[in-house]
């Protein structure tokens, strides 16, 4: 089959070169896919995209028009996807389902372990022999509320860690998973209001969207640890800006940002105008700010470089089926799940 995959960087090459085994005529690009960039798409049967590539409805129409007949993501979201517009065309949807849920869960952890014991802020002022322990002072996890919001795979791979430091760990999901002892269920006014750490692990949909805003904020503990390496747009951010102004968030850790498309994974340390809400956020001393890593483990790379092989082995095969090889069904699963997170949705 041949495919184009944009957005590549440098790190991914050895690992798809390992998953190919040169199965596949894949031409790698570091250019987003968008409008312009489609033509790259040109005598392909499968295009190989990322988070934050444009596949909107007019992108979709335009690799239909090139005769490309598969997409396939290197990410577990599918949201960037333009569903309908896909099947309108005949385009068959791919993701990778899961990977690695523990690289997630660990980059959730040092997030907080991080913003508790003031790391940045002790490892600046230790580089210049600063070495005063005045504004570092954390707290003990053992005996905090730990609420989780969304409890899949990584969700639960982060239950874990918690309890195994002695959290009282709570969570709320549309779909809570049977035989779980070790996290109990709440409903999400219960968990915002009880959680001195509140962790995100939710895909974006229109029910996710803006779930944590003003509202949802207000009814949380005054200092609440906020913790999203899910996806941005989960959070209003402009809200939380003020939550941080007046104290109501304590710590907050993002590896996602609602506007981080165009901004993420690109190099923009010499741009004259910096994107301002995120100078506003990361002007707070307690906020930290990681660009959209969570992924980044030799582990999890090679496990999404297999499935996305994987998946283009399937089509070439005529194999393709299930939750493992199919967007559409996978957001049509999401949407099930959106009806009840509208009825807990705080507004």
């Amino acid at each position: 089959m041949k495919a184009v995959a944009y957005s590549i960087k440098p790190f991914e090459k050895e690992f798809l070169a390992k998953a190919n085994q040169k199965k596949h005529d894949i031409t790698l690009i570091s250019n987003s896919l968008s409008l312009e960039t489609a033509i790259y798409a040109e005598g392909k049967d499968a295009v190989i995209v990322f988070t934050n590539d444009d596949v909107s409805a007019p992108v979709i129409e335009r690799l239909a028009g090139f005769g490309i007949k598969y997409i396939t993501t290197r990410s577990s979201s599918v949201d960037q996807i333009n569903v309908a517009a896909a099947d309108k065309f005949g385009i068959k949807l791919a993701n990778v389902p899961y990977y690695s849920p523990q690289a997630v869960a660990e980059l959730t952890m040092a997030l907080a372990f991080a913003l508790n014991r003031h790391i940045v802020k002790a490892e600046e002022q230790s580089k210049h022999f600063d070495f005063r322990n005045d504004e570092l002072i954390g707290f003990n996890f053992y005996g905090k509320t730990v609420g989780l919001v969304g409890l899949g795979k990584s969700g639960l791979a982060v239950a874990n860690i918690f309890n195994g430091m002695g959290c009282v760990v709570i969570g709320y999901d549309p779909a809570f998973p049977e035989n779980t002892n070790n996290i109990r269920e709440v409903d999400l006014d219960t968990l915002f209001a009880s959680a001195d750490i509140i962790s995100l692990h939710l895909p974006l949909t229109p029910g996710t969207k803006h779930i944590i805003n003003k509202a949802a904020l207000e009814k949380m503990k005054h200092g609440v640890m906020l913790i999203n390496t899910s996806r941005g747009e989960l959070i209003n951010t402009k809200d939380v800006v003020v939550a941080l102004d007046n104290g109501k968030i304590g710590y907050l850790g993002i590896d996602v940002y609602e506007y981080e498309k165009g901004l993420f994974f690109e190099d923009h340390k010499n741009d004259i105008d910096k994107d301002p809400i995120l100078s506003r956020l990361m002007d707070h001393p307690n906020v930290l700010v990681t660009p959209h890593q969570a992924y980044l483990t030799r582990e999890a790379l090679q496990e999404i470089a297999n499935q996305t092989i994987k998946n283009l082995d399937q089509w070439q095969n005529n194999t393709c089926v299930g939750n493992a090889c199919t967007g559409i069904k996978k957001c049509q699963d999401h949407e099930v799940n959106q009806t009840q997170l509208k009825k807990a949705h705080v507004n």
